[in-house]
């Protein structure tokens, strides 16, 4: 399975680990400590030190309740820490829904649009549509930003969001973007209360039956406060949790901010699947015998 983006074919027969770089300083989860230029880009280095394989830049904080940024401000936090990100030799993604923002992102080189709003916004997708060949990521949110915790999504969360992300990949592919320059994302935090959110995580093969790769974003997330009881800078441990079920359920990216124990535990996992492998070959070789 390959992720096609600008300059990258990426391998996802394996999981990759998308590294978050918040050039904003108000993120629910590092309180604006990478809001400079250099810090995101120092930020950024330590992440691929750490096992990154893609860094995802992003310049407005879209936790529960945050405020619009305006375009310029955007454009000026996130276009330089891309524009130096470029040289680092790996995928870089932009976390943005402003087509002015993926626009000037990509003219720059950039390999990967992340949207939450998935190319909802005027003029969007027809940015994405123009590029010959970035890769994509849409997500499903209820709602916006401002609201969507205030009126979480009502009901079994699941069909509703394979129908939602159906029709937006199939959007695309109407616009001529090749299925290989495509994932998806259940959004998970986005409009949905925690027991939607688990309900998505438990039954996230259901969203594989698209035929699209899934990539899940639960680092940090409320909803492993809620179970844990746990505040944003002491979810680590949840969020390798989380990241490794989303994985065994089947998510070939997964978002993160703490690279290095995700990674760490991904070589676990990893390491049980080889031997599984090598387990059913050994038992096929018994019962077929030359």
């Amino acid at each position: 399975m390959i992720w096609q983006t600008a300059r990258f074919a990426i391998d996802l027969g394996q999981p990759r680990i998308m590294g978050i770089v918040n050039a904003t300083p108000d993120s629910f989860s590092d309180g604006g400590r990478h809001a400079t230029t250099a810090a995101a880009l120092r930020h950024g280095e330590s992440l691929l030190a750490q096992g990154a394989h893609i860094l995802d830049i992003g310049g407005e904080s879209t936790r529960p309740g945050s405020p619009a940024v305006p375009l310029d401000e955007e454009l000026a936090r996130v276009l330089p820490v891309v524009r130096e990100a470029m040289r680092l030799g790996v995928p870089v993604s932009v976390d943005t829904y402003k087509p002015e923002v993926m626009q000037q992102a990509l003219d720059l080189g950039a390999d990967i649009v992340n949207d939450i709003w998935a190319l909802r916004q005027p003029g969007a997708a027809a940015v994405v549509a123009r590029h010959p060949a970035c890769g994509v990521c849409l997500m499903h949110m209820h709602r916006d930003p401002q609201t969507m915790q205030v009126a979480p999504m009502e009901g079994d969360c699941v069909p509703q969001v394979l129908s939602f992300l159906e029709h937006a990949a199939q959007h695309l592919r109407a616009l001529g973007i090749e299925k290989a320059r495509i994932v998806l994302d259940a959004g998970i935090g986005f409009g949905k209360s925690v027991e939607q959110n688990f309900a998505l995580l438990a039954r996230q093969r259901e969203l594989l039956a698209l035929g699209y790769p899934l990539l899940a974003g639960w680092s940090r997330k409320s909803s492993l406060g809620a179970v844990t009881g746990l505040e944003v800078a002491e979810r680590l441990l949840p969020s390798v949790a989380a990241a490794l079920l989303a994985v065994e359920r089947g998510a070939r990216v997964v978002r993160v901010h703490d690279v290095r124990e995700t990674a760490q535990a991904l070589s676990v996992w990893q390491a049980m699947r080889q031997q599984d492998d090598r387990d059913k070959h050994s038992d096929n070789n018994k019962e077929n015998p030359a």
